[in-house]
């Protein structure tokens, strides 16, 4: 062959189609703006004043969950005071610190300059929780389309888990939320040290997100060999500070000198029993589509549920209460990430960052699956109370409740029942009426219906008073199954 001839077959050969190379899908235009503006606002404010209006419907309807509103009610006005997190409520000089690690909540002081309530604290709630859905639902969008991308974000924001967590009033975790959401969005966004960063404040939202910080850390090494600097660096912020908040600052700022929550764990033997577990992890794989669970995202559902199987409190297991909130960024983004972009036809499922897309029916029955688990269990959902014109009724309870905590001086050492706990912290030095304290309250507020008296309440508050502390106490209100009692 002459050199001519040769020139004129590697022309040919280079300018044939690639056959051994599959093609890749033509790119999707990007939805329009006002779409991916629009929607994920839209379902962040519906979040807020669905959760927000619960809030206030309980507050006013008196329902208490638990002492966890007063407890943290107590501790807003502490911060707000700008005093240390002393919190009477869970004993004689306890800081709250030494509970559980959450110095970020220092940063909510302006909430109590601005509206000094408990009511206050559910609507910051509602807030937070609603501010998570923006990133998360623009991403959806982005990644699925306008359709399955709303109905996706739709399904976040009224999911089972931050559901349950505002029906349970405040609890420290709100702040995880919406850090888990940034750090996730932009992790699929390939924007790494935004995730990082997003990502770092958790240590100090709860001691054990310490954990899920060093798991995204590893997940983040092995994207690869240009992030593992960064992820071992998360990593190991994450565990050292799992460390150092469980092992030496809670401890040291325990009045008993202890992790109060150790006690708790039981055998690992015990992770797969009872079957309750396993019905959570079937609903959380459920809101990730199932797919989710080819993420290694899913990776950071470890250790939260690590610790809540291995607890030998029943309230870890379920899928109610607000154990669940963090993980539910957690389930979407692991859901769009085994997905895909459609705009790319790409997808990052498990640790390759080309995998092919999931056909476009796998795509859109891991979205209804997701938001399945949110209409099944809707009837049960307690955010459809605000939408319920009988639930908005004032109890008969309402007025007496307020005769009641006007029945107390001002700043008056005060022990209450449950029922009013965070009612009675801003005008008062609260302490739980059966909490451990010695100090000795001028006045004491039971509630004959409160869940905490077992039933069986006392015939007469001032004896019951002053048998527990033995100070002479004096009834000066009874009604609506309200008394208060004061030191004669």
């Amino acid at each position: 062959m002459d050199v001519r001839s040769a020139a004129t077959t590697l022309s040919s050969v280079s300018q044939a189609p690639e056959m051994s190379r599959p093609a890749r899908p033509a790119p999707v235009p990007a939805e329009p703006t006002r779409l991916r503006l629009l929607v994920p606002a839209l379902l962040a404010l519906a979040g807020t004043l669905a959760y927000g209006l619960l809030g206030s419907q309980q507050f006013r309807n008196l329902v208490a969950q638990s002492w966890d509103l007063g407890i943290f009610t107590q501790l807003l006005r502490a911060y707000g005071e700008l005093r240390a997190p002393i919190v009477p409520i869970k004993g004689d000089a306890v800081n709250l610190l030494g509970d559980h690690f959450h110095p970020l909540l220092a940063l909510l002081a302006p909430v109590w300059w601005i509206w000094p309530s408990g009511e206050a604290l559910l609507w910051t709630q509602a807030l937070l929780f609603g501010i998570s859905a923006i990133p998360l639902t623009r991403l959806a969008i982005d990644r699925l389309g306008g359709g399955l991308g709303t109905v996706a974000g739709a399904a976040y924001v009224f999911s089972f888990g931050l559901q349950s967590a505002a029906a349970v009033q405040f609890h420290e975790i709100a702040l995880a939320v919406p850090l888990l959401a940034f750090s996730l969005t932009a992790l699929l966004r390939e924007k790494v040290l935004a995730a990082a960063l997003w990502a770092a404040p958790l240590v100090l939202v709860k001691e054990d997100l310490g954990l899920t910080v060093a798991m995204l850390g590893l997940v983040i090494a092995l994207r690869g060999r240009q992030h593992r600097p960064l992820g071992a660096l998360l990593a190991s912020w994450g565990a050292a500070w799992f460390v150092l908040a469980t092992f030496v600052i809670l401890p040291a700022l325990n009045t008993a000198g202890q992790y109060d929550y150790t006690d708790n764990l039981g055998s690992p033997l015990e992770v797969v029993w009872p079957p309750v577990k396993w019905l959570t992890v079937l609903m959380l794989l459920a809101l990730a589509g199932g797919i989710g669970a080819r993420s290694p995202l899913i990776w950071l559902m470890g250790p939260t549920l690590a610790w809540r199987f291995t607890g030998t409190v029943e309230f870890y297991w379920d899928w109610y209460w607000h154990y669940n909130a963090v993980l539910m960024p957690i389930a979407l983004a692991a859901l769009l990430d085994a997905l895909g972009d459609r705009r790319t036809g790409r997808a990052t499922a498990w640790l390759r960052r080309d995998a092919p897309l999931p056909p476009r029916p796998v795509r859109t029955a891991a979205v209804a699956l997701c938001a399945a688990v949110t209409l099944v269990l809707g009837p049960q959902m307690p955010v459809l109370d605000v939408l319920r014109p009988q639930q908005w009724e004032p109890t008969w309870r309402a007025e007496p409740a307020q005769a009641a905590l006007e029945a107390v001086p001002d700043d008056a050492v005060l022990a209450a029942d449950i029922t009013l706990l965070a009612q009675a912290v801003p005008d008062h030095d609260v302490q739980w009426l059966h909490g451990p304290n010695d100090r000795v309250p001028d006045c004491v507020l039971g509630d004959w219906y409160a869940f905490s008296w077992n039933s069986m309440p006392p015939d007469d508050l001032a004896v019951w008073a002053q048998q527990r502390w033995g100070v002479e106490y004096r009834a000066v209100f009874d009604e609506g199954g309200f008394t208060v009692a004061c030191r004669a």
